[in-house]
């Protein structure tokens, strides 16, 4: 792969865009390795990085600039599709989850807040466009560009790399760059000479957008350089307030915006001409232009602050995080930022396109949870009251269904300390709960409830297991036994009373009945770290109520009616309508991660459980199973086996457990192979917050957390040649694969520290305690 970095500038004689290319990196396989390892060397690793992959089709990331953990992810906009059309959901707007798909060639502008990966999403706040020639504040559409501000692009003249993004407005002759701290997003426009340069801060653009989710948007235009304001919306979040300061290189000539919404009633406002040069624009749906005249090849820069508790906060940030105008100085210590945060693990592959996939992955995983308070430590909280954070670092955006399972599990042995800062700001979101109640699936000070189970207490546990947290454990404990005992919230009081989730109760009855049971085994194991044995009694006994949605003369998990009858009609390829979400009994009704001999045992046993599972990955699913599921495609199949979709992630490690071991080997290595790529498409789906790649850092090593809330993790096929996991406090385990190559899939041996391992799992300490570990890798499995 050829890594190039493009400086752009104007000519100013053609008027036209020159790349200029001041060096082109061929990207090496081989990693320096630290000659100390009491040192945390950091590497230049974002030349390593592609953050297109997973931008075509179903990975639903974004290529734009952010810092790791931002809040602020500054990227573009290449669509505007409607959530609902005529009253029906519009399928299209699921396509632009993250604002960007790479198959088009329109961008309407660049808005400061996205979530990576998600199946359903919000956000896409303060879109900023620059414009040329007579003022348009028409957005346009993809179809017919030149009706509106949007303009077209070419991805010959688009790049991206961590923390800076570039891309040139045909329609304008505008270069974007844009680059981001933490909090403040960075944009530096290049123009062509001209007396009409506008910048657009359109308010009325969202991500999944409908008519009425602006419920008020306030903008103040402070002088001629700064402008504040806020924007409070009703989406996947009900009640989201985002506040912002804005402000110039150089002053405006002039201003002014327009409304579209019916105003009702605007009291004595009537006296004014609002619409120019009044520095107080309010409503529902505004958008605002700001004049400027410029000379050819001029930058105009914009800095543009977010915060969740004022405007006070945003200008605080704004001052804290970028005091000045160089906007290199911003990209520079972002990128610094990103080869420290990238440099945790240093590996050695087969080929650069590996390379670039494994640190592709690893960068996703660190765009969210998000840093989500002031530089001052005030954070608007669940209860929407201002408050200040104590000894940690509050976050949001907690996708927890998806990134319990293998992202949290990863943070706890290469970002530890964040980690128990989310752990931290999952508390602190209990404690504002007036349901008394942890993270479901939370962002932007709101609980939206996303997905089944309340897997905080899966992340709670792990953490306490691997201690990785020092949160007070009791506090924790009734933190999480409140969530668990929440009788109005998807079907818990049947669960607690009858041991199940009957389906006419609550639907998607056997994932939750699943789901709820792992957590329950979670809780237990919190409880024993407390000593407490009557909690630990009662949610040991809970965690076994898998049992009761399983029939043993179909073999599946299955949906049960309330009256103890099993429903009729059952298919268990099906994933729609059958008591599990986003999956089917085949995938799904494998979850018992707590009790997995249990579950083989009695559903067969050791050799039946194994053919089940290659059924899984050699049967063919039917359309008609997966018509109905936006979140399930033929992108991210084998079989019958969803690797796009996080029930069945668990799946090809399951061989572990029975007779045939070495067909996890074979299952893992087939996955990465053909289901990650260094393309656009090289995620076979949604990234889910950084679920997707975590999986792909895991196995690439040689392992994965099965069991999260345990301390073991089931051994794989690793597909780096060696790896260095650079750890706090100075230690590091190295990981060697010999022989490795794209036929010795398999693995003969394995020595940890010189000791040859026995079984198909390693224990958590092996890796932080600073360890040599070597696969023996063959071409002919170990049976």
């Amino acid at each position: 792969m050829h890594h190039t970095v493009f400086r752009v500038y104007k000519s100013n004689i053609k008027k036209t865009i020159t790349i200029i290319i001041l060096f082109v990196f061929v990207a090496s396989c081989n990693i320096e390795k630290p000659k100390n390892s009491e040192t945390f060397k950091i590497h230049n690793l974002i030349k390593h990085v592609n953050p297109f992959i997973g931008t075509k089709n179903m990975g639903h990331t974004f290529p734009g600039a952010t810092a790791p953990f931002g809040m602020v992810q500054l990227s573009p906009e290449t669509n505007r599709q409607p959530m609902f059309i005529d009253g029906s959901y519009n399928k299209d707007t699921y396509r632009y989850c993250s604002g960007y798909q790479y198959t088009d060639s329109t961008i309407f502008g660049f808005s400061h807040t996205h979530f990576s990966g998600t199946g359903h999403s919000d956000l896409g706040d303060f879109l900023i466009m620059p414009t040329t020639g007579k003022l348009n504040l028409d957005p346009g559409t993809a179809e017919n560009h030149e009706t509106g501000y949007c303009s077209n692009f070419n991805h010959e003249n688009e790049h991206a790399e961590p923390g800076y993004y570039m891309v040139k407005l045909d329609d304008y002759d505008v270069v974007t760059e844009l680059t981001a701290t933490e909090r403040v997003g960075f944009h530096q426009y290049t123009f062509p000479d001209t007396d009409s340069a506008h910048i657009i801060l359109d308010m009325t653009s969202n991500i999944y957008n409908y008519d009425g989710k602006n419920i008020w948007t306030f903008i103040r235009v402070e002088n001629d350089t700064l402008i504040t304001g806020y924007r409070q919306t009703n989406g996947w979040a009900r009640t989201r307030t985002v506040y912002f300061a804005m402000t110039f290189s150089k002053p405006f000539s002039e201003y002014g915006h327009e409304k579209y919404e019916k105003v009702i009633y605007n009291g004595f406002y009537r006296k004014f001409d609002e619409k120019h040069n009044f520095p107080e624009m309010a409503g529902k749906e505004i958008r605002a232009y700001f004049d400027f005249k410029m000379k050819d090849d001029e930058r105009l820069k914009i800095k543009f602050a977010l915060s969740s508790v004022s405007t006070e906060g945003a200008l605080l940030n704004l001052k804290t995080e970028v005091p000045h105008w160089d906007f290199d100085k911003v990209k520079n210590e972002t990128q610094r930022k990103w080869n420290k945060e990238l440099s945790c693990i240093l590996v050695e592959t087969e080929s650069p396109d590996q390379l670039t996939t494994f640190y592709t992955a690893l960068y996703h995983t660190m765009l969210s949870p998000v840093v989500y308070e002031d530089v001052d430590g005030k954070y608007r909280g669940l209860d929407q009251n201002i408050h200040t954070s104590k000894d940690f670092t509050n976050y949001t955006i907690f996708s927890l269904w998806d990134t319990y399972r293998a992202l949290h599990p990863l943070f706890n042995i290469i970002k530890p300390h964040r980690n128990n800062d989310m752990i931290k700001s999952m508390l602190a979101h209990h404690d504002q709960s007036v349901h008394d109640a942890l993270p479901v699936w939370s962002h932007y000070s709101n609980e939206n409830w996303c997905m089944v189970g309340y897997h905080s207490v899966s992340v709670i546990a792990d953490a306490i297991v691997k201690n990785t947290t020092n949160v007070d454990p009791v506090r924790a404990l009734e933190a999480c036994v409140n969530s668990s005992s929440l009788s109005y919230y998807d079907g818990i009081e049947s669960y607690i009373k009858l041991g199940y989730v009957p389906e006419d109760v609550s639907s998607s009855s056997v994932s939750k009945t699943l789901e709820y049971a792992y957590d329950d085994w979670c809780i237990s194991q919190i409880a024993m770290k407390n000593n407490n044995s009557k909690v630990y009694e009662e949610y040991s006994n809970r965690s076994e109520n898998y049992r009761n949605v399983y029939n043993p003369e179909s073999r599946y998990m299955q949906p049960k009616l309330k009256n103890g009858k099993w429903r009729d009609n059952f298919d268990p390829m099906d994933t729609h309508g059958q008591g599990f979400i986003e999956g089917n009994a085949w995938n799904y009704g494998l979850y018992v991660p707590h009790e997995i001999d249990t579950m083989i045992s009695i559903m067969g046993g050791k050799n039946w459980f194994s053919d089940h599972l290659d059924k899984i990955f050699t049967t063919e699913i039917e359309e008609n199973y997966i018509s109905r599921n936006e979140d399930i495609t033929r992108d991210g199949i084998i079989g019958n086996y969803v690797h796009g979709n996080e029930p069945g992630h668990h799946i090809p490690y399951l061989y572990n457990w029975t007779n045939e071991p070495w067909k996890t080997q074979e299952r893992v290595r087939m996955i990465m192979e053909t289901m990650y790529g260094n393309s656009e498409d090289g995620l076979c789906g949604n990234d889910d917050a950084g679920q997707m790649s975590a999986w792909y850092i895991f196995s690439a090593l040689g392992c994965y957390p099965v069991t999260p809330g345990s301390d073991r993790y089931a051994l794989g096929s690793p597909l780096v040649k060696s790896a260095q996991i650079q750890l706090p406090g100075g230690k590091v385990t190295s990981i060697n694969a010999l022989n490795q190559s794209n036929k010795n899939i398999y693995v003969e041996k394995v020595y940890i520290n010189d000791k040859e391992l026995k079984g198909s799992t390693i224990d958590h300490s092996d890796i932080i305690n600073g360890s040599e570990i070597v696969f023996h890798m063959t071409d002919k499995p170990v049976k």
